[in-house]
């Protein structure tokens, strides 16, 4: 799944940090019908902040541009979790236009990779199971995934593009494309 991250991919297509946090704001207004203003987005909405905060610890996380940038990235993006509630580990790969809707409560783990134009909702954790490869061992989502709330997606598992996971939905298994899950252990509707 290829997912443009906030370092290599800006560099490679460049489109610089600014761009990618106006389409973070935009993805916003497009996912929040109660979106009322640039402002109030900007100003309010934790789940952009979170993602912000993460596309800079990222670029620290990948650049190491000094001894010891990865535990900086770390303790940033641990400060993030304090004042948001949402927790991105700035090793994780995220896509462009990122929307986490309310947010508290996400957690998004350290080799978790997220695609183009996803939609979170609160209480989501892309997580480990605790078994699977060392360096993939959290959940890779597709370009316009929709999460809802309270879903686990857990271990080294792939959710397809443009499928939809139910609120409280628990997925250990491969989602295939455009399939939308539900339930306790998360089955295809």
């Amino acid at each position: 799944m290829p997912v443009d991250d906030a370092l290599s991919g800006s560099l490679r297509s460049g489109v610089s940090v600014l761009t990618r946090f106006r389409e973070d704001v935009r993805a916003a207004k497009t996912g929040d019908p109660a979106a009322r203003s640039t402002v109030e987005i900007v100003l309010v909405y934790s789940g952009l902040h979170a993602v912000w905060s993460y596309r800079l610890t990222h670029r620290l996380w990948l650049a190491k541009p000094f001894p010891g940038a990865r535990l900086v990235a770390r303790i940033l993006s641990q400060l993030t979790r304090t004042l948001t509630g949402i927790e991105i580990h700035p090793g994780a790969r995220i896509g462009r236009r990122l929307f986490i809707d309310h947010g508290m409560g996400v957690v998004i783990g350290e080799t978790a990779v997220i695609g183009d134009d996803v939609l979170i909702y609160h209480g989501v954790t892309l997580g480990g199971s605790g078994s699977g490869p060392k360096d993939h061992r959290h959940p890779s989502v597709g370009d316009r995934v929709r999460i809802g709330a309270g879903a686990a997606i857990l271990g080294s598992v792939t959710v397809g593009a443009d499928a939809s996971v139910g609120a409280g939905a628990v997925v250990t298994h491969d989602v295939a494309p455009g399939t939308t899950v539900v339930g306790v252990p998360a089955r295809p509707l």
